[in-house]
């Protein structure tokens, strides 16, 4: 039995503790990051915030609470809200990773939002994820989330681009930032290509899975690294 049959044969169980695994990066990055702020009060860190923890609240509701050894325990009305809730959860995590590099463009006049959470812009993001959940509801898939969310990482990455040339690599978070960027459209690329075109593939969800693990481990090395600046 090779590595990926084990995988395969117990994927239920090791999928709980994937999630655990990821809510778990997520919870540090989140306190980190939330200490980080309360010291700076620089606003594209509270929406950097956001996003990890709907990241995190999103693959807890995915694979712990949606997991299918449930299913002798709740209906099929339970795993509708949390196909909801997943979507919900991702799609709004990355419109707040993206904001996070934009937010200067849009609060440029103020000092930032009482709220990062409730504010004018956000309430469009929140518009448009409903949107999307009701569209993928639908038609019944999961078409729209994908598609949104690889938009989202292609102008992500354009912008880290953009920032890491202008800062000629003095920073290293931004190279952190830039590569984040690269692997979460390649996340995305990859789970589009399992769940379209080759049938939610096992060997390729599991090779996601391990990139997925990589990438929020490096959000996580990023933020270690700029909050011990600090």
């Amino acid at each position: 039995m090779n590595l990926y049959d084990f995988i395969i044969q117990n994927k239920e169980i090791l999928k709980i503790l994937y999630g655990l695994i990821i809510g778990f990066i997520c919870l540090i990055i989140v306190l980190k990051t939330d200490k980080l702020f309360r010291i700076s009060f620089h606003q594209g860190i509270r929406y950097f915030r956001n996003a990890f923890f709907f990241y995190g609240l999103g693959f807890i509701t995915r694979y712990v609470f949606g997991t299918p050894l449930l299913a002798d325990y709740f209906n099929q009305y339970y795993f509708l809200i949390i196909k909801i809730l997943l979507e919900f959860f991702l799609i709004m995590a990355g419109f707040f990773l993206f904001y996070s590099l934009v937010w200067k463009k849009f609060e440029a006049h103020r000092k930032g939002y009482f709220s990062s959470l409730l504010n004018p812009p956000i309430f469009i993001f929140y518009i448009l994820t409903f949107l999307i959940i009701f569209l993928d509801n639908l038609w019944k898939s999961y078409f729209f989330m994908f598609s949104s969310q690889i938009i989202i990482f292609i102008l992500a990455f354009a912008i880290s681009l953009i920032n890491h040339v202008r800062d000629e690599g003095k920073h290293r978070f931004l190279k952190f930032y830039f590569l984040a960027m690269i692997l979460s459209f390649i996340v995305w690329v990859l789970n589009s290509l399992a769940a379209f075109f080759i049938n939610w593939d096992q060997i390729i969800l599991i090779n996601v899975s391990g990139i997925n693990i990589i990438l929020f481990l490096l959000f996580l090395f990023g933020v270690i690294y700029i909050t011990n600046i600090k």
